[in-house]
C-alpha cells in the first residue's frame, strides 16, 4: 500500500472549524488557494519531498470552501469575502497553529493577499510567495457567477478553466476544474466581489521593507487575470523583491502544470529559506 504523506486535520478558529492539510518539518509555508477553490490545489507541494524536508507545508480551506464550514447562522446573509475578514482568518489561522514566522504562499486572490500581509505583518513573516499576486485587479465580476438560471458549479469551473496557459496537461486543467465545480453556491462569486471591488493595496504595497520580510512574485505568460504587467508595477512598487515570469504558465501553476512551475518555485523557497535578503 502507497499513502502519501499528509494530514488532514480539523482546528477550532474562533467560530470556524477549519479544515486543513499539512506535510514535512521546517519553516512554516502557510498555501492559501484561490478563490472559490480549496486546499488541493496544493498537493504537488504537499507531496514534493524537496519542499517538505525543509518546510512544513500547510495548506487550509477557507470558512465557506472545501471541507471548511460556514460559520453559525450562515444561512441569514450572503457570503462576501473583504479584505478586513481575509486578513483575519488567514492571521487568526498561523496563530492558532502556533506558527513562528511563517512564509505566506498565495495564488491569485491568495497570492494577492500576501502583499496585504507583508504590508501590515512584515515583523511576524519571514516571506511571502505571491503567485498570480495583483494589487489591484478589478473586472473579473459578474452576475451570472451566482444566477438561479445557470449551473454555478460548472460555469465557475469552466470560466476558471480559460485561465489555464494552452500548454498545460488537459488531466492537470481538469483536475483543477472539478474542484470549482464543487465550490457552495456564491462561494466563488462572494470571492470575486472581494477580488474585484474590494481589493486595493496599491498604496500599501509601497510599506513593505523586503529587509524584514522577503518577497517572491511569480506571474504565469498566459494570465490575463493576473497579467504580468501588472505584477511588474507590484515589483517595481516593492525594492528588493524577486519577480520571475514564468514561461508556459497560466493562471493556477501549482495545479494546472506541476512539473512546468517547479523549476520556478523551488529557487524562491530556496531563497526563503535562506539567510540573506
Amino acid at each position: 500500500m502507497i499513502t502519501e504523506p499528509i494530514l488532514g486535520r480539523y482546528v477550532s478558529v474562533e467560530e470556524h472549524r477549519i479544515f486543513f492539510e499539512e506535510s514535512g518539518k521546517g519553516i512554516p509555508l502557510l498555501c492559501l488557494h484561490t478563490a472559490g477553490a480549496d486546499s488541493r490545489q496544493w498537493r504537488h507541494v504537499l507531496n514534493d519531498a524537496d519542499i517538505t524536508r525543509r518546510f512544513r507545508v500547510i495548506a487550509f480551506d477557507l470558512p465557506y470552501h472545501g471541507r471548511s464550514t460556514p460559520p453559525d447562522k450562515w444561512w441569514l446573509t450572503r457570503y462576501r469575502l473583504t479584505t478586513k475578514s481575509y486578513l483575519e482568518i488567514i492571521r487568526a489561522v498561523w496563530k492558532t497553529l502556533g506558527l513562528e514566522r511563517p512564509v505566506v504562499m498565495g495564488c491569485s486572490m491568495g497570492g494577492a493577499i500576501t502583499l496585504k500581509l507583508a504590508a501590515d505583518y512584515q515583523n511576524e513573516l519571514t516571506g511571502i510567495v505571491g503567485l498570480e499576486a495583483t494589487a489591484h485587479a478589478p473586472g473579473r465580476y459578474n452576475d451570472f457567477l451566482h444566477h438561479p438560471a445557470v449551473h454555478g458549479g460548472e460555469l465557475c469551473a469552466s470560466y476558471t478553466l480559460g485561465l489555464c496557459a494552452p500548454s498545460s496537461p488537459e488531466n492537470a486543467k481538469r483536475e483543477n476544474w472539478w474542484y470549482y465545480s464543487q465550490g457552495g453556491p456564491g462561494v466563488y462569486a462572494g470571492d470575486v466581489h472581494y477580488y474585484s471591488f474590494d481589493w486595493d493595496a496599491r498604496e500599501d504595497i509601497k510599506r513593505i521593507d523586503t529587509r524584514k520580510c522577503k518577497v517572491s512574485l511569480l506571474t504565469g505568460e498566459y494570465d490575463y487575470s493576473a497579467r504580468p504587467e501588472m505584477t511588474r508595477a507590484v515589483a517595481a512598487a516593492i525594492p528588493g523583491s524577486r519577480l520571475p515570469i514564468m514561461k508556459g504558465m497560466g493562471h493556477f501553476p501549482m495545479v494546472e502544470n506541476y512539473p512546468g512551475v517547479r523549476p520556478f518555485l523551488l529557487p524562491e523557497l530556496e531563497y526563503m529559506a535562506g539567510s540573506g535578503r
